[in-house]
Order: structure tokens, then C-alpha cells, then sequence
């Protein structure tokens, strides 16, 4: 896990993402993004100049109407010495029984997105982490550019003035590649997503897409993070 943490450490730096004192929710969905996103958080703690402090965070989509075993995530926490908080929703059974969305993902991922800010504010926190990594950032912008026609992604950092948070996404340098290599030798405890949608939709197509152009143009994804940072796209 020495490189994530070297991409972790680069880009908490690189964009001033943590400051004195700051208490960080990181989502814990129990996927290969935010294992390593809690894994280097919560090494960095013991060595990073800024003094902070890690609060794992689970919201329990409760796919299949039934509350998910988090037995092998709270043993992971008490091993990493941080806070493990469950919050128990209903999103999967309104995105799919109640909404039955065309479109399942986004709403999806707004409303659990607004319950880990809800539940990192309850929490006292002052920042929450997402686990984006360098891929999602370039899927992002190939999505923004061929189905909107616009360029743009998410930021590194970005305060919510109406929440009073501030989200940040250290794992934006680490590509997908790396993580799952890493989670998988480090025998970090990965929760299968229940996701009646996973693994479909049009971010796997344009994932698949990037793949394919990947081969003609190496070091295509590098490449657009730097033109991002270049042009200052988003806070880029």
C-alpha cells in the first residue's frame, strides 16, 4: 500500500485538502476505493505534519431489505484504532421499488452521498473523504465532454457552504488498477456490492471506451489529469 499512500500524501498536498485539527468522515462502503482510502488515511495520521483525525462512516443501503453485515469493516476499523458508524437507510429500496429509476445510479448516489454528509455533521466532523480515484476523475470528463458537450469534473476539493463541509478526494493520483492490486495483496475485507445495477450503465461503457483509445494514445488518463490541472478545470 506504499504507492497509494504516496499518491494519497501527493494529492492531500497538492491541494491543501486537510488542515490543524480536522476530523474526517471517509465513506466506508466496504468497496476496494474506500478500504485504501481509510487504510492511507488512517496511516497517514501517525506522520503527516497536519494534525487530523479519521472517523470511518457506512451507510447501509440495505439493498435487499435487510441490514448488511458490517462484521469484517468494524474489524477493520478497531485493527486501524478508528471509529467505525453505521447509518442505516431505505435508498436502495426507494431507487428501485418505490422511484424504479431508469437512471438508478444518480439518484443513488446523491441521496447516499447526502446521508454521509448528514451523518459526518452529526459526527462533528469538518471534512468528509470520498474514494474517486484517478479513473473516475477521467471517466467523468470523458462523460462531461461526449454526452454534454462541456468540460468539466469533479474537484479535489469542494466546500458545500450550505452544509458547512468540505469534501475531499485524496485518491484522485491513484489509478483503479493500482487500488485493486493493492487492496488484493493486503487482504483488506471487501464487501460485494448487493447493487442491483452494478456494474452497468454508461460509466462502464465509457470505462471500456478509455480502455480502447488507452491503446492507441498511451497514458491517456495521465494525460487528461494534466490537461485538467493545466487549464484549471473545475479547481483542477
Amino acid at each position: 500500500m506504499q504507492k497509494i499512500m504516496s499518491l494519497t500524501r501527493r494529492a492531500v498536498q497538492e491541494y491543501n485538502m486537510i488542515s490543524d485539527y480536522d476530523v474526517i468522515a471517509v465513506g466506508l462502503s466496504g468497496g476496494k476505493d474506500s478500504l485504501a482510502l481509510l487504510y492511507s488515511l488512517s496511516k497517514m495520521r501517525s506522520f503527516y505534519p497536519v494534525k487530523f483525525d479519521v472517523k470511518a462512516v457506512h451507510i447501509d443501503l440495505r439493498f435487499s431489505g435487510d441490514d448488511t453485515d458490517v462484521t469484517e469493516l468494524k474489524r477493520l476499523c478497531d485493527e486501524l484504532g478508528v471509529e467505525f458508524f453505521v447509518k442505516r437507510t431505505d435508498i436502495g429500496r426507494i431507487v428501485f421499488s418505490e422511484r424504479k429509476e431508469k437512471n438508478p445510479c444518480s439518484l443513488c448516489s446523491r441521496m447516499r452521498r447526502a446521508a454521509l454528509i448528514e451523518e459526518a455533521k452529526r459526527l462533528g466532523c469538518t471534512r468528509t473523504a470520498l474514494g474517486h480515484h484517478e479513473d473516475d476523475a477521467v471517466e467523468t470528463f470523458m462523460m462531461n465532454l461526449l454526452n454534454g458537450g462541456r468540460i468539466g469534473c469533479f474537484s479535489p476539493v469542494t466546500y458545500l457552504e450550505d452544509k458547512d463541509m468540505y469534501l475531499i478526494r485524496p485518491l484522485i493520483f491513484c489509478p483503479q488498477s493500482l487500488i485493486a492490486g493493492e487492496v488484493r495483496k493486503s487482504g483488506l475485507p471487501v464487501v460485494k456490492s448487493k447493487c442491483p445495477a452494478d456494474g452497468a450503465g454508461g460509466r462502464k461503457q465509457m470505462r471500456e471506451l478509455i480502455t480502447e483509445l488507452n491503446r492507441g494514445y498511451p497514458k491517456l488518463r495521465e494525460k487528461i489529469i494534466g490537461a485538467m490541472q493545466r487549464g484549471s478545470v473545475d479547481n483542477w
